[in-house]
């Protein structure tokens, strides 16, 4: 199935601390390689769609480092817009409905989660979230955010941890007044009329959210 993704790249990644004065968080290496690429990579193996990534601070940087690939840019440079108001501003460069949508902080050990994501899609599904149990997880300093019951659905709960890797149909999204928001507005209003659904990722996931989980990462991919 080839569906358009969203490449959230616009943060600031100020966890990083002295890491992102100088470029921002998407270009910051991990196994010899920037953030960034490890996303991409997973996307283009798993045959993905258009590819777009948002872009604020330093995102002249990330678009000289991708130049020449096929991908747009949404550009947020005058005014951070959050995961949500990041998705429907991309909207009309996806020019899709479901996309996909993937942090870009993160890395995988295991099967490609793409394509785990594509494959667990079914149409009644109005988002669906690739999470991860703890004992998977590597550099996440926080609890869990899901619980899935014996139907698919997704719950709040400190249960298992969200990957940063979705599919959602964006209709949602224009019933949402503010022009800045998260993800999470949308994922309640969803969950409030039963369209959220969760699948569990096998492999092993790590937060690079800040310095002390470059090494960590890194460990995890035995390198």
């Amino acid at each position: 199935m080839s569906m358009p993704i969203l490449f959230f790249a616009a943060g600031l990644g100020t966890r990083m601390g002295p890491l992102t004065k100088s470029k921002p968080k998407p270009l910051i290496k991990v196994a010899g390689k920037p953030l960034i690429d490890h996303a991409l990579y997973i996307a283009t193996k798993a045959g993905t769609g258009t590819k777009v990534v948002n872009l604020h601070y330093r995102g002249d940087m990330i678009r000289d480092h991708l130049i020449g690939q096929p991908i747009a840019f949404s550009d947020e440079s005058s005014a951070l817009l959050e995961t949500g108001g990041g998705l429907r501003q991309a909207l009309p460069l996806l020019n899709g409905n479901p996309v996909l949508t993937i942090n870009t902080d993160a890395v995988w050990n295991g099967p490609n989660p793409v394509a785990h994501i594509l494959q667990a899609w079914t149409p009644e599904m109005e988002a669906l979230l690739l999470i991860v149990e703890k004992r998977n997880v590597s550099g996440h300093p926080g609890k869990g955010d899901f619980r899935i019951d014996c139907d698919g659905r997704l719950h709040r709960s400190p249960d298992a941890i969200y990957t940063g890797l979705q599919i959602i149909r964006t209709d949602v999204l224009s019933e949402i007044d503010e022009t800045a928001f998260s993800m999470n507005i949308a994922w309640n209003i969803i969950a409030a009329r039963g369209g959220l659904y969760g699948t569990t990722y096998e492999g092993q996931w790590c937060d690079v959210g800040q310095p002390s989980s470059i090494p960590v990462a890194e460990a995890m991919l035995h390198v």
